[in-house]
């Protein structure tokens, strides 16, 4: 990855984004106020809002429910989800205890520490750290509506020992997994919560909910701009959909699986040797099952992969550009990693290539009015691993096309990965 990861409470991200919404002209925050209703209207959606004394009615080309697990948007179009009921109730506690930060310095530094139970059937108790000055988040099995004197009892029982807190919020929410069995109703789509849900566990959630936005932004983008067709907005559910699907069903009901049968096999008090000898074969098998984590979308509409290939979660992580994937963060001859070169139109890396393909697709591009720009660079150094001349990347950093020379046919290429036809 370009970026190491930044682990941020929610608040935290919500202010961040807030400030770099501030910063976007052409965007109109209205907080406080609500949709009550969304409807399609042929060629158009129009939105009920209200901040509780003043009604207003907006009208748009497309819209996009990013409302939460209960999204009201998913409702009013009439799209149905299909999931797992764990029916089981959790607690989410917020606290702040420098005496839990103290008195886990015994264990290495981590972020997350997680107890198991084997009377938890798979289920998961885990402090996580907001910060290292003591403020924490707690999740667990939990009686449906927590009290303050329960939740300080779990807290105590999953470390082990008593410690003073003072918590900053206790709420519940039930464990289970849901996927829209769509993500879009004609001009009104889904993102985030309002289309998938599943526990907080690997932390899936939010970044899954930020993968859908970066997918579908730049897709509704170029077809409001017009070098973008209809095949390109029905690909946002056809790439997103089938990686939430085998993320919630291997990652993390897989994981739940593995965890509760791990339990019923083996016993720490009874066989103690033979407990720490699987564990340690369990943490690795864990560990693999993360790594195998690759969300892609090789068999996209509007990616030119391998045929016969699906869109998915599961796969194996290669510096070599391939057709679905996202890109790897590799650094140009000149010692720039070509993430702060790529932006927000298509981008053709070419090391070494032939000046005729280069000069075929731009002239290609700029005939049908795709945005593109050309990094040129010499094959060598980290640029090598690639294992191609010429990479064309998409807006959102996943990679549409690979070869060493340019495409037999052109305009078919460029009609796949913007979804339209540049024939005409």
């Amino acid at each position: 990855f370009y970026q190491r990861g930044d682990r941020l409470p929610q608040y935290l991200t919500e202010k961040i984004l807030r400030n770099r919404l501030a910063d976007c002209a052409d965007v109109k925050a209205m907080f406080g106020w609500r949709t009550e209703a969304v409807s399609n209207m042929g060629d158009g959606v129009q939105v009920e809002i209200t901040d509780g004394s003043r009604r207003l009615t907006l009208v748009a080309d497309y819209a996009v429910g990013c409302d939460g697990n209960r999204s009201l948007v998913r409702k009013q179009i009439g799209l149905s989800r299909s999931g797992t009921d764990f029916d089981q109730p959790m607690v989410l506690a917020v606290f702040r205890s420098r005496e839990l930060h103290d008195r886990l310095k015994r264990f290495p530094p981590a972020y997350i520490y997680r107890v198991v139970h084997k009377e938890l059937r798979g289920y998961w108790r885990f402090f996580g750290r907001v910060d290292d000055r003591g403020h924490w988040f707690f999740h667990a099995p939990a009686p449906a509506n927590p009290t303050v004197q329960n939740v300080r009892r779990l807290l105590h029982e999953a470390a082990g020992f008593d410690f003073s807190c003072d918590f900053d919020h206790i709420g519940s929410w039930n464990l289970r997994i849901s996927v829209a069995d769509d993500y879009r109703h004609r001009r009104v789509f889904l993102a985030g919560d309002a289309a998938h849900s599943h526990p907080p566990y690997g932390g899936f959630g939010l970044n899954s909910g930020l993968e859908d936005v970066v997918n579908l932004g730049w897709k509704l983008a170029a077809v409001l701009e017009g070098w973008g067709g209809e095949t390109l907005l029905r690909s946002y559910a056809e790439e997103r959909r089938p990686v939430i699907r085998e993320t919630t069903e291997y990652f993390i009901e897989g994981r739940m699986g593995e965890d509760r049968i791990f339990f019923d096999r083996f016993d720490p008090e009874r066989n103690p040797d033979e407990f720490t000898q699987a564990w340690k074969d369990h943490r690795a098998a864990g560990a693999r099952r993360t790594m195998a984590y690759v969300p892609h979308y090789e068999g996209s509409p509007v990616i030119a992969g391998p045929s016969g290939s699906v869109c998915g979660a599961i796969g194996e992580h290669r510096l070599a550009a391939r057709a679905g994937h996202h890109l790897a963060p590799l650094r140009l001859t000149s010692g720039v990693n070509i993430f702060e070169i790529l932006g927000r139109c298509f981008t053709l890396l070419a090391f070494d290539a032939e000046a005729s393909a280069i000069a075929e697709f731009e002239r290609t591009a700029r005939q049908c009015a795709i945005p593109l720009q050309t990094v040129r660079d010499r094959l060598g150094g980290d640029n090598g691993s690639y294992g191609a001349r010429l990479i064309l990347v998409r807006p959102d950093q996943y990679v549409a096309w690979t070869g060493k020379t340019a495409p037999e046919d052109m305009a078919g290429l460029m009609s796949k990965v913007t979804g339209r036809n540049v024939r005409r």
